[in-house]
């Protein structure tokens, strides 16, 4: 099936079968412009309010239909990780839709070549790769301890898998030469006063090799 087709036909089905029936959603022109302003930020900090303004509709609102599109699995919301021991962290979270070639559908990217030439590419390089690390424990009936941690020096890491009492960096790369260059604020965990345990560095290269004892290069194609 196109997936133009495919895509158009499931955004009707869920906006007229899941959404206005089940959350009593009576704008749906609204709720679509909602839709495709969230796509637009897949892979990014999630700024609700500047959100709201652009597709015209109060805050109020957007914190429900967003929460609406979370419970319906059509995006997942990364929470930043913090912990008592440190203040500096950014409280903003991240947003991701679980499905990529939706919201590649709702940002008007019809086929793959313009996708992955254009600006959006590493986000949704990034989102497809934090899909399926979620899929990964939803599949075993379980939620997955992940987070993302960026503190106000702007030191960034992508994913940090909380489990076992320790902490697993995974920085994401949408780059065949990435190295150690990539991984270099994973040191800056150390300061939450949490044992450090391996991390990953995932990127579209073909080879899985290690970049440090304790870091691996991992190929995306391995998830």
């Amino acid at each position: 099936m196109d997936h133009g087709l495919f895509y158009g036909s499931f955004v009707q089905t869920y906006l007229q079968r899941d959404v206005r029936d089940l959350a009593n959603v009576g704008d749906e022109n609204g709720f679509l412009r909602f839709l495709r302003g969230c796509a637009a930020r897949t892979g990014q900090m999630l700024n609700l309010q500047d959100l709201c303004r652009d597709v015209d509709i109060n805050h109020a609102t957007g914190k429900r239909w967003l929460s609406i599109l979370e419970s319906s699995g059509i995006v997942y919301i990364l929470q930043p990780f913090h912990s008592n021991i440190s203040k500096r962290l950014i409280k903003t979270p991240k947003l991701y839709f679980l499905d990529t070639g939706l919201a590649a559908w709702l940002t008007q990217w019809s086929t793959p070549e313009p996708l992955e030439a254009g600006a959006m590419a590493g986000a949704f390089f990034e989102t497809w790769v934090v899909s399926e690390v979620v899929k990964s424990w939803w599949h075993n009936g379980r939620e997955a301890p992940i987070f993302y941690y960026r503190d106000r020096d702007g030191r960034e890491i992508d994913l940090v898998i909380h489990q076992d009492g320790q902490l697993c960096p995974v920085e994401i790369k949408r780059s065949a030469t990435a190295g150690r260059e990539a991984v270099r604020h994973f040191h800056a965990l150390e300061s939450l006063g949490l044992p450090i345990g391996p991390g990953a560095l995932i990127s579209i290269g073909d080879t899985r090799l290690p970049l440090t004892p304790t870091i691996q290069a991992i190929p995306a194609y391995y998830l």
